[in-house]
């Protein structure tokens, strides 16, 4: 059986395609991609699918997908949930999530380490019990200094930033899920 990861999208279902939701996009996206169909799962409180044999940078690997239905700042015990309904190591997940600190369109990868102030990150890592050892996929949203940023992060994403992560950086996120996979 080749190696599984799971990636999860933090974002929030009443908003989606918010630079706030960019994780749920980037989870939508590989799911498209992929052809990975993802159907309701009340016993870990969010939409999971798996895809049995993917090869990413010549690596074979079982991805499953999830993005959990609670909001982002309280879904830490939807995604323990699904981390232990799968691949069962926090070090074999991946949890996608907007970041105000990097420029817009840009993917840091970031392996355990604290919450850097991100609240959806912060409770997965609280209902893990300080546990901290999965990777995060930091996606730069940049950050509009004269606006709150409630205000910044709510509204629709601009159409470019939707199209970006639909195509080249795509192929970025894929290469660094092959990196990681690689290391397991």
């Amino acid at each position: 059986m080749p190696p599984w990861l799971l990636v999860v999208g933090l974002g929030n279902l009443p908003h989606p395609n918010t630079r706030h939701s960019v994780g749920h996009v980037i989870v939508d996206v590989l799911a498209a991609w992929f052809s990975i169909h993802r159907s309701i799962n009340r016993s870990v409180g969010g939409f999971k699918g798996r895809s049995d044999v993917l090869s990413f940078s010549d690596n074979i690997v079982s991805l499953t997908l999830f993005k959990p239905k609670l909001l982002m700042n309280i879904a830490g015990p939807s995604i323990a949930s699904a981390l232990h309904n799968t691949v069962k190591l926090p070090a074999s997940m991946v949890v996608v999530h907007d970041s105000l600190d990097h420029k817009v369109k840009v993917l840091s990868v970031k392996l355990e380490g604290s919450a850097n102030g991100h609240n959806g990150v912060w409770s997965v890592i609280d209902t893990l019990r300080a546990n901290a050892d999965f990777y995060c996929f930091r996606i730069g949203i940049g950050q509009d200094c004269a606006v709150d940023p409630a205000n910044y992060v709510l509204p629709d994403m601009p159409l470019d930033g939707l199209l970006h992560w639909n195509g080249v950086s795509l192929d970025r996120v894929c290469h660094e899920l092959g990196r990681i996979m690689s290391r397991n």
